[in-house]
């Protein structure tokens, strides 16, 4: 079995088996599991240059459809921490692909809980390769009890809140923006 399919796998199994817990709460706002990842994203008030990044990307109708995915998703403090100059020039139409990119970074196309994650962590000696939708490769690992992203430049992502369920997957808020290798 491949890394990507023994991921799918057990990610399938874990979420059926929270299939029944209550969503957390994100950015003040009530996630609802019979929501898609934009129209739940939309509502929390710590995810709106996200939700701009995305409309820009032209990701919207992709994260509206069925899916599964698995969306690691800064926060806008994560976005904060990318000079203003450069978050900027990146909202431009010219460098939708570049934007783009960088978003699918931090999508992968399975519905991931983070007890599935952590399994694979562990099952692969503290480091687990997740690859995304964007082809961008990221490790997971764990520090003390939480689940760390680093991403292919070397930059460290923590889930701040997981197992946000959604109809089309999961969102685990993160943050640090994930780039792709520069």
């Amino acid at each position: 079995m491949t890394r990507f399919t023994t991921f799918a796998v057990a990610a399938l199994v874990a979420g059926t088996a929270s299939a029944q817990m209550q969503n957390p709460m994100v950015g003040g706002a009530e996630m609802f599991a019979s929501r898609t990842i934009v129209e739940n994203a939309v509502n929390s008030a710590d995810h709106e240059t996200l939700v701009a990044a995305v409309q820009q990307a032209g990701l919207v109708d992709t994260l509206n459809s069925e899916g599964p995915f698995t969306v690691f998703a800064p926060t806008d403090a994560a976005f904060d921490r990318i000079a203003d100059d450069s978050l900027s020039a990146l909202m431009m139409d010219r460098n939708k692909a570049q934007l783009a990119q960088i978003l699918t970074c931090h999508v992968v196309a399975t519905s991931a809980m983070s007890d599935a994650i952590a399994g694979m962590i562990s099952d692969d000696g503290g480091m687990h390769a997740i690859p995304t939708v964007g082809g961008c490769t990221l490790q997971a690992k764990m520090v003390g009890n939480a689940i760390v992203l680093v991403d292919e430049n070397g930059r460290e992502a923590e889930v701040t809140i997981a197992d946000v369920r959604q109809s089309n997957g999961v969102i685990h808020v993160i943050d640090r923006v994930l780039l792709p290798q520069q």
